[in-house]
C-alpha cells in the first residue's frame, strides 16, 4: 500500500465512509519494508499482537544494525534473540533503553506503557538448563506476561519440586525446560490442570544426542496437555506460553 492510498484510507475512516474494522483488516496485509537483504514486516503486531523479532544468528553486525534501526523507528517493544555482546553493543548504541540480557542472549527494549499480566511459571530440571529458560522468560516478559521461575528441581531430587507444588497450581501456563532424560515435563503435566510447554535442551552426556533423547521423551509424554517445542527453543516457548497466558485475560 503506497502513501497516497494510505492517506485516502485515513480520509475515508475520518469521513465515516470506511469502518475502522475494515481499515484494520486492510492494514493487516500492508507491504513490508525492503532493505535489500531483509524484508521487514512492520504490521506483524496488527496480525499477531507483537512486532517482528530479530534472530541475530547468521547476520552481520551491520545487517543487524540496519534492521534494528528500521524496527525501532516504528515499534515498541523490540526483541533481538541469540545476540552476542558485540551485537548487543550495536543495538544499545541505537537506543538508550535497550538492555542486554546476557544469559538469555537477548537484547530488548520494553514498552513502558505495557503492564505485565497473568501468571506464567518457568521451571528447569537443572542449572544447566537456565539459559534456555531465561530466553523464554525474557521473551514472555517483553511481550507482556508476568513470569515467575523455579530452577533446578529435576527428577533426580523430586522432593525439590513437590515441596513447591503450590506454586505450580497457581500458574496459568507452565514452561518446563529439561535436558538429559527430559522427564520433568511429564511429571509436571501429571500434577497440574494448566497447559504445559515442554522445551528439550541440548544439555546432557553423549547418549542424549544433543537434546534428541529429551525431545523424544517429551514427544512420548504420557501426561495429557503437554506441548513440545524444538531443542533449545526458549524463544518459541516464551512466545507460545505468553499467548496461552493472555487467553481470556480481557474477560477477567
Amino acid at each position: 500500500m503506497n502513501r497516497q492510498r494510505l492517506k485516502r484510507m485515513l480520509t475515508d475512516v475520518r469521513g465515516g465512509r470506511l469502518p475502522v474494522t475494515d481499515a484494520l483488516e486492510q492494514l493487516r496485509s500492508l507491504p513490508f519494508e525492503d532493505l535489500g537483504f531483509a524484508s521487514l514486516d512492520h504490521h506483524r503486531s496488527i496480525r499477531q499482537g507483537f512486532p517482528e523479532v530479530v534472530l541475530c544468528e547468521g547476520k552481520t553486525p551491520a545487517q543487524i544494525r540496519r534492521i534494528a534501526h528500521a524496527l525501532l523507528r516504528h515499534h515498541r517493544p523490540f526483541l533481538a534473540t541469540r545476540a552476542t555482546r558485540e551485537v548487543a553493543m550495536v543495538i544499545m548504541r541505537l537506543n538508550k533503553r535497550a538492555v542486554f540480557h546476557e544469559e538469555a542472549r537477548i537484547v530488548a527494549v520494553r514498552d513502558p506503557a505495557l503492564r505485565l499480566t497473568g501468571h506464567l511459571l518457568i521451571i528447569t530440571a537443572g542449572t544447566s538448563d537456565i539459559p534456555v529458560a531465561e530466553e523464554a522468560k525474557v521473551t514472555a516478559e517483553i511481550m507482556g506476561s508476568r513470569v515467575e521461575t523455579l530452577y533446578d528441581v529435576g527428577v533426580a531430587g523430586i522432593h525439590r519440586l513437590l515441596d513447591r507444588r503450590s506454586r505450580l497450581t497457581r500458574a496459568r501456563v507452565i514452561v518446563v525446560v529439561a535436558g538429559m532424560d527430559g522427564v520433568l515435563p511429564s511429571v509436571v503435566g501429571g500434577l497440574v490442570d494448566c497447559p504445559v510447554v515442554a522445551v528439550p535442551t541440548s544439555r546432557g552426556y553423549g547418549a542424549s544426542f544433543g537434546g534428541l533423547a529429551a525431545l523424544l521423551t517429551m514427544l512420548n509424554s504420557c501426561a495429557a496437555g503437554v506441548g513440545v517445542m524444538n531443542i533449545d527453543n526458549g524463544f518459541g516457548a516464551g512466545c507460545l506460553a505468553h499467548r496461552i497466558n493472555m487467553l481470556g485475560m480481557s474477560n477477567e
